[in-house]
């Protein structure tokens, strides 16, 4: 699946000119965390997220400093902290570096950014810059709810033997030539050794995804480890 299979569209969005207040009414009315931020020219210029209006002066929720915290920070992250709890603006407080993706983008490389930048939510943009929608951590666990099983046919045991062995010798996590697989009417025998839980749980994971597979005997053992 790719990024166009799965994005909110068409996509709330918000001025940059528009007041903190704006944002902070629009993200209650819409019961949403984030929104997209457009320049005049009606481009993607930034995000505003529920965490930009957290610090805010007229709340009191601003952020309080020791006297030794406030003399060890820089003038920089003490003018950025002013800026998020003081501004009027949202083009002030919003995240001007955003991470976009394209529509023919795949899930995959799509779950990868969220994980390595911790953050919940990209916008889909076309070549010319223009917002095409949004996919969030709910897309993905929306796509993962609609899958449903698989409705290959199931295979017969040699095939499901040979399935899973070649399966495990592509991965760089499984030690195939340390197991045997033995398959009788869908119900797979897992014997040999793993290194550790992990591998263990993985191999099951693997026979249990197999078309055919009625149940799994984990007969795996730890491999012995040898001291000198």
């Amino acid at each position: 699946m790719i990024a166009r299979d799965v994005m909110t569209s068409p996509v709330i969005t918000i001025s940059e000119n528009a007041t903190i207040q704006d944002a902070a009414r629009l993200l209650i009315k819409e019961r949403i965390s984030a929104v997209p931020v457009l320049d005049e020219a009606g481009k993607l210029a930034g995000i505003v997220t529920e965490s930009d209006l957290m610090r805010r002066a007229e709340i009191g929720t601003e952020r309080h400093y020791s006297w030794w915290l406030w003399m060890l920070s820089d003038a920089r992250t003490l003018a950025t902290d002013y800026i998020k709890s003081h501004a009027t603006s949202v083009q002030d407080v919003m995240t001007r570096t955003v991470i976009t993706v394209v529509p023919e983008t795949p899930l995959h490389e799509i779950a990868e950014l969220f994980e390595r930048n911790h953050i919940k939510r990209v916008p889909v943009v076309d070549m010319s810059g223009d917002l095409l929608g949004i996919v969030s951590r709910a897309n993905i666990i929306q796509a993962v709810a609609s899958a449903g099983p698989k409705l290959d046919v199931s295979l017969p045991d040699a095939a499901i033997r040979s399935k899973l062995l070649d399966e495990l010798k592509q991965q760089p996590w499984a030690h195939a030539h340390k197991m045997n697989v033995m398959v009788t009417q869908g119900v797979v025998e897992l014997w040999g050794f793993v290194d550790n839980d992990e591998e263990r749980q993985a191999v099951n994971v693997a026979a249990k995804s197999i078309p055919g597979v009625n149940g799994v005997n984990d007969r795996l053992m730890r491999a012995p480890t040898y001291g000198y």
